[in-house]
């Protein structure tokens, strides 16, 4: 079992209410959203690991066991080309749960036009490997849900 952490401090939503189709009709994975306080902060890795994938907006990072978590920082962040980011590892780092990788501001994403919810997504995973979903307000750190082994 892996258990994952929010990589920021919000409240603890549903995927499917993300509004992105490739999230809320899980085609990445399942997994759960935060919708994240507004002030300047970090993003957090939500579990120890490789990151394996790194952009302003986004990570993934891969843990010994080799099952991949995807914190997506935002809806259509992509085109902002990291305007509004300060990435804080390298790919390729290894990062404890916890560990700062991106800083960013959720109220300046929102004031352009885009919704700073976060995806965390547990990449690969079936729908019932994901368990012990977080509600309501969650802090950086708190555990969002278990990935546990398929039965």
């Amino acid at each position: 079992m892996t258990t994952v952490l929010a990589p920021v401090a919000g409240v603890a939503v549903r995927l499917d209410s993300v509004p992105d189709p490739v999230f809320s009709e899980g085609l990445v994975g399942p997994g759960m959203a935060i919708e994240p306080d507004r002030a300047p902060g970090r993003a957090f890795s939500p579990i120890a690991g490789t990151i394996v994938k790194l952009h302003p907006h986004a990570f993934v990072v891969v843990g010994d066991d080799g099952r991949g978590v995807l914190v997506h920082l935002g809806i259509d962040t992509v085109q902002l080309r990291g305007e509004g980011f300060e990435l804080l590892v390298v790919e390729g780092a290894r990062v404890s749960a916890g560990q700062p990788v991106v800083a960013w501001d959720p109220a300046g994403i929102e004031a352009g036009g885009r919704r700073p919810i976060c995806p965390v997504v547990a990449l690969d995973a079936t729908a019932g490997a994901v368990t012990g979903l977080a509600e309501g307000v969650v802090d950086a750190g708190d555990r969002l849900f278990e990935w546990r082994d398929p039965a």
